[in-house]
């Protein structure tokens, strides 16, 4: 049965100590079981490291997310029979949502010893994709590098 309509965009309502929508989107992200105000305090207790260390939370993290940001994307295609992986441009929304799951998926993979709690996982995430390092920047550069590497199939693109 077919769609009936595009579906709503929701928009999130920003966090309440940063009044940052991307923030907000990451502890929404980052939650387990709807608990939310868990994860709010591991987020605020990452940023407030951040800002022991001398760092502005905010431009540490807004500096990570520009640099997880992918441009390009390989989309499956079929033609003729065959799925080909097409290269194509990312969305501004998109390119937010796969930012932000990258980051909370290279954050739960960290298997440091000494970094056991999530804010501190979540910090040294941070300071690495800040300084175009870590898991989630690895992530984005994977997939780019399929991207570049299907340019030929980009004529399938229309």
């Amino acid at each position: 049965m077919p769609r009936r309509g595009a579906a709503k965009i929701r928009k999130t309502e920003p966090d309440p100590i940063y009044k940052n929508r991307l923030v907000a989107k990451l502890i929404n992200r980052a939650m387990r079981d709807g608990k939310k105000s868990v994860v709010e305090k591991e987020v605020y207790e990452a940023f407030e490291l951040l800002k022991e260390e001398g760092e502005d939370p905010i431009k540490v993290f807004s500096q990570a997310m520009e640099n997880i940001k992918p441009s390009m994307e390989v989309r499956p295609r079929r033609i003729g029979g065959a799925a080909y992986q097409v290269p194509m441009q990312v969305r501004g929304s998109r390119k937010e949502s796969l930012a932000i799951r990258w980051l909370v998926a290279a954050t739960r993979l960290r298997t440091n010893s000494e970094y056991k709690k999530f804010s501190l996982k979540l910090a040294a995430e941070l300071k690495d994709a800040a300084k175009g390092e870590g898991g989630a920047v690895k992530k984005k550069l994977d997939m780019e590098k399929v991207a570049e590497a299907n340019r030929a199939f980009a004529h399938f693109k229309w």
